[in-house]
């Protein structure tokens, strides 16, 4: 039953990249707007990263388990993005048509490692009978709404094709579902360190994700501004996360 629940939650943290996927075809957001968003979600990410994963990767595993997990993550996701970018997939975020010309598989797997590391860390939440934290499934959600609204946005100007870039963030939707469901099938009985290892695994990936893609994007469309955001992001963020 677990294991459904955790499905269930990534699935609730995924859905909202088909949400933003779709304001970013219909909706005709403005991009201070998208960037704003965006700034709110990588505060929130920020601090959920911090509060949420950190620190019980800390207190499960110790500096040890922690450490090499968050720079592992670092430098995997940082290996992947250089590899998916060198293919097609460096502008898959952007909101201008910078993916004109871009390799639609790289732009999928792309999405697909942003997402899987936040998915992968709800699931892994609930190991041990654990309560599932509201505040990292708010944040991902949060997060995902701008992440895919500007991709959605940029392929479409640059002239994909409307239902590829749904099934494209559908197809990412279910997989986060799946990642969440497998972060906890195969984990259940892991040991702490190991637990610890992979949460930190998470965060570092995410922080390398959120300084690399998501935070400069937003910081080019909408200015210095959305300094401010991401602090109030994040601040609200560690309330909920105190409160909870």
């Amino acid at each position: 039953m677990e294991v459904l629940v955790a499905g269930f939650w990534g699935f609730v943290g995924g859905v909202s990249l088909l949400i933003g996927a779709l304001l970013g075809l219909y909706a005709g957001a403005s991009q201070r707007i998208i960037s704003v968003v965006m700034g709110v979600g990588a505060g929130v990410l920020i601090s959920s990263v911090a509060f949420e994963l950190m620190d019980e990767a800390y207190k499960t595993g110790g500096f040890d388990a922690a450490s090499i997990g968050l720079l592992l993550g670092a430098v995997l996701y940082f290996g992947a993005d250089w590899a998916v970018s060198r293919r097609g997939g460096k502008h898959r975020k952007r909101s201008q048509g910078q993916q004109e010309g871009g390799s639609a598989m790289a732009i999928t797997i792309g999405a697909l490692m942003d997402g899987i590391p936040e998915s992968v860390a709800i699931g892994v939440s609930l190991i041990g009978g654990g309560a599932v934290g509201f505040v990292m499934v708010a944040a991902v959600f949060l997060s995902n709404v701008p992440e895919s609204l500007s991709a959605a946005s940029g392929m479409k100007k640059a002239g994909h094709p409307t239902g590829r870039i749904i099934g494209l963030w559908s197809a990412v939707v279910a997989i986060s579902a799946v990642s969440a469901l497998f972060g906890y099938l195969f984990l259940a009985g892991a040991s702490g360190n190991v637990i610890a290892a992979i949460q930190a695994f998470a965060a570092g990936a995410i922080l390398t994700m959120l300084a690399s893609t998501m935070m400069p994007e937003a910081y080019q469309e909408g200015g210095p501004a959305v300094g401010v955001v991401t602090t109030v992001g994040f601040l609200v963020a560690f309330i909920l996360g105190k409160l909870e």
